[in-house]
C-alpha cells in the first residue's frame, strides 16, 4: 500500500463498511501453477472472516483450502492532472480508495456455503428496495441445491489489513476542490465527492 503516512486508513469500521458496500473483489494465492487470481462476491462472516465461492472450474478453487491468501477490495480511482491543482510544480497522480485483506482459507461446507449464499444474496436484495427480496425459495424444487455443486465456498480469516485512501490529503484544501471540480465535469462523481470530504475534514 501507498508509503506516505497522510493516506493511510485505519478506520476498521469504515473500511468494512467501504468493502460491505461494493460487495465484489478479487483473491489471490500463489498455487504450484503459479500467481491466481479470482473476481468474486464476497460477504463478512464475521467482523474478522470473509465468505467467498468460485466456480468448481475455476483453477484456483482446488488450491485454496489451508492457503495463505490476499482479497482485495477497490474503489473509486482516478486520475489528477497537475494543472487542475492551479499550483506551479506538480506531477501527474492517481488518487484511489483500496483495501487488502490477508488471511488464511478454509473450505466450506455444504451447509456453510448455503449460508453464505443465503446472507450474499440478502445483503444485495436489501439494497434494491422496494423490490420484493429475491430468495432461493422462488426456484423449482432441488435447482438451488444443484446448482450449488457447481460452487465451491471459502472462508479467509483475516489476520492483516492494509488500505489506502489516497484523496489529495498533501495537498491544501483549495487545491483538493480545485482537483475535485475538474473530476466532476469529467463524470467521475464519486471521486469528486470523496476529495470533497476530505478538503473540509
Amino acid at each position: 500500500m501507498h508509503p506516505n503516512a497522510a493516506f493511510r486508513w485505519d478506520d476498521r469500521d469504515a473500511l468494512r463498511k467501504f468493502a460491505r458496500e461494493i460487495g465484489f473483489g478479487m483473491v489471490c494465492a500463489v498455487t504450484p501453477d503459479g500467481l491466481r487470481t479470482a473476481h468474486v462476491p464476497f460477504v463478512f462472516l464475521d467482523a474478522d472472516r470473509i465468505g467467498i465461492h468460485l466456480a468448481k472450474g475455476n483453477a484456483l478453487a482446488k488450491h485454496l483450502d489451508s492457503a495463505q491468501g490476499i482479497f482485495v477490495v477497490n474503489g473509486p480511482d482516478g486520475y489528477i492532472s497537475p494543472d487542475w491543482y492551479q499550483m506551479d510544480d506538480q506531477v501527474p497522480t492517481w488518487n484511489y480508495l483500496a483495501l487488502e485483506m490477508e488471511g488464511t482459507l478454509r473450505r466450506m461446507s455444504a451447509e456453510e456455503l448455503t449460508a453464505q449464499t443465503d446472507a450474499l444474496t440478502a445483503q444485495h436484495e436489501a439494497q434494491l428496495a422496494p423490490k420484493p427480496e429475491w430468495t432461493r425459495g422462488k426456484m423449482s424444487d432441488g435447482l438451488f441445491d444443484k446448482m450449488l455443486g457447481a460452487i465451491i465456498g471459502f472462508e479467509m480469516t483475516i489476520t492483516a489489513w492494509r488500505s489506502t485512501a489516497k484523496l489529495g490529503q498533501n495537498k491544501p484544501a483549495s487545491a483538493q476542490q480545485f482537483a475535485a471540480d475538474a473530476l466532476e465535469q469529467r463524470g467521475n462523481t464519486a471521486m469528486a465527492a470523496l476529495m470533497r470530504g476530505q478538503a473540509r475534514a
